[in-house]
């Protein structure tokens, strides 16, 4: 039987490297890739020879797909091997153990700095690893900080000044109607010579130099400056800014918040507040003064990356939140993963219960989208919708995303946005 047409492509791999002590296993393996194309395949019957091996070869493999349950060298002492010779080749984990076990060693993999393209269970199929190879030709592993941009505390105090750092808007979606309710503001740095640089640089350096009062209130004010004009237009949108747990002491920030409010004409249910789980630990008393304050004032408060921490409960227990936002981690793949599934179902269910909005970020797959329908989220927030945008190109994406976003209603969207 031919293959697939669809499923026929390398998607830039240039070769695999099997590591699968059962010689059974590796024959299955080098069929499966052979159908999708790829005709340089290495194997290796076990980690010490997989590591020989990638010593000697002229070209490193594209992939590396590594069995876990081997003698001498498992797969995992081999992965942490790669990691500590500075193999950088994207991973394809696999085993016929339990999914718990899987999944548990992709995420040390990614806690390594570590590309994992998929982490999956045996029996091997062609389109388990045709959806694998597809993820190296999508994305590409984390670049090393050495290639990061070097700039300094004073360039961003510069940037500041000079307007470069500006927020960028995510749609947040209602998972049953596919109408947009509101959007994230996520600050981005539009350096003149180095292009876009990621916040991950700029926010711990502003967290660490002193310059995050002015930058959460110069994206807070560019924000609601934005909602307003969006107002005028007939466009009445949430907006959510991020608060970093430094400003949570801050005497003032409560009626600098109030004034944005005033001068924009907007009322405070527009805006939502962001906190991680984490922030209130620091300082508690004044952290909760500060929340509970805000919610006087009638602003939203959002609990992000919920579930990443260890205090999750707790904070839900002791700070007025209106809206629970679930992390990535465990939206992304639920669809596949019994004990994400199990997780995901019972903080929809808990925030249901507590009257809270429910927001799933990091929705990449209509698999997922369709799981958070059934689940009963409020909204959802990733790349299946749209990718942060600036906002004066939010009211022509929403005109040419019509169909996308009936789609998504309807569960049958195909790709991402």
């Amino acid at each position: 039987m031919s293959p697939d047409p669809q499923l026929t492509t390398n998607w830039g791999v240039r070769s695999v490297l099997i590591v699968d002590d059962s010689r059974v296993q590796r024959d299955h393996a080098v069929n499966l890739l052979r159908e999708l194309g790829l005709e340089l395949v290495h194997e290796a019957g076990n980690g010490v020879e997989a590591l020989e091996l990638l010593a000697h070869l002229p070209e490193p493999p594209s992939v590396l797909l590594i069995d876990l349950e081997m003698p001498g060298m498992d797969g995992v002492e081999l992965i942490q091997h790669l990691q500590r010779r500075g193999v950088s080749a994207p991973l394809v984990v696999a085993s016929s153990r339990e999914s718990a076990l899987i999944n548990s060693v992709e995420t040390m993999s990614q806690a390594l700095g570590l590309h994992v393209l998929a982490a999956l269970q045996k029996p091997l199929n062609l389109a388990q690893l045709a959806a694998a190879l597809q993820r190296f030709g999508r994305s590409a592993p984390p670049r090393a900080s050495a290639d990061r941009p070097a700039v300094t505390l004073a360039d961003l105090k510069a940037a500041l000044d000079a307007g470069q750092v500006k927020p960028y808007f995510q749609p947040k979606v209602d998972v049953r109607t596919g109408v947009v309710k509101g959007v994230e503001a996520l600050a981005r740095w539009l350096h003149p010579q180095l292009g876009t640089i990621a916040p991950d640089l700029f926010i711990p350096m502003a967290e660490q130099g002193g310059l995050i009062h002015e930058l959460t209130l110069s994206i807070a004010e560019q924000s609601c400056a934005q909602a307003a004009r969006w107002n005028r237009h007939g466009l009445r949108l949430s907006v959510a800014v991020n608060l970093s747990p430094l400003l949570l002491d801050a005497d003032t920030f409560v009626g600098e918040a109030s004034t944005l409010l005033e001068h924009h004409a907007l009322a405070a249910e527009q805006v939502v507040w962001e906190i991680t789980e984490s922030s209130v630990v620091a300082n508690l008393g004044a952290a909760l003064g500060t929340l509970a304050r805000l919610r006087l004032k009638g602003f939203g408060l959002s609990i992000d990356d919920y579930g990443t921490g260890f205090s999750s409960m707790q904070q839900l227990a002791r700070i007025p939140f209106t809206e629970l936002k679930i992390d990535r981690s465990f939206v992304s793949g639920a669809s596949d993963r019994h004990h994400l599934r199990v997780i995901l179902q019972s903080a929809l269910d808990m925030a249901n219960r507590l009257n809270l909005v429910t927001v799933a970020e990091g929705v990449e797959t209509i698999e997922d989208w369709r799981l958070l329908q059934d689940f009963g989220c409020a909204l959802g927030q990733g790349y299946l919708i749209a990718r942060p945008m600036p906002g004066d190109d939010l009211p022509t994406w929403l005109r040419q995303h019509t169909q996308h976003l009936r789609a998504l209603r309807e569960g049958r969207v195909h790709g991402r946005s």
